[in-house]
């Protein structure tokens, strides 16, 4: 069974950072590329950060690109996502999502179209 353990999230002023973690099993974790994802209440899912399995590859959606960083443990299966500047506006329940291949592209990981999701880590981020 594919499971994803997110984890990290809590309360932060803003300008400060955190780091999330998603550890996975059930999978050959080298196999498939992970996004991180976010929802806030009333809003829909957006914010994706993904990271392909293969090479290393990487992509962020507008909102957080060159704050936030993805990056992947094969030693751990975990995937982490480390958050600078936070921004009261990057309050959410933040995901981890596995897709059902090793590669993601910029356009499918702005889909967030990922085939499994965990349950989520609330990060908030005060003024």
């Amino acid at each position: 069974e594919v499971q994803l353990q997110a984890s990290g999230g809590g309360l932060v002023q803003a300008g400060g950072s955190l780091r999330l973690s998603c550890s996975a099993s059930g999978f050959r974790f080298d196999d498939y590329a992970i996004g991180w994802f976010r929802q806030a209440p009333g809003k829909e899912r957006e914010g994706g950060s993904c990271i392909s399995s293969t090479d290393g590859t990487t992509y962020y959606s507008d909102s957080v690109k060159g704050r936030f960083t993805i990056s992947r443990d094969r030693t751990k299966n975990t995937v982490y996502l480390q958050m600078n500047n936070l921004r009261p506006e990057d309050t959410a329940v933040y995901y981890c999502a596995r897709w059902p291949w090793a590669v993601v592209s910029d356009r499918l990981c702005k889909s967030g179209a990922a085939e499994h999701w965990g349950k989520g880590t609330l990060v908030t981020v005060s003024s």
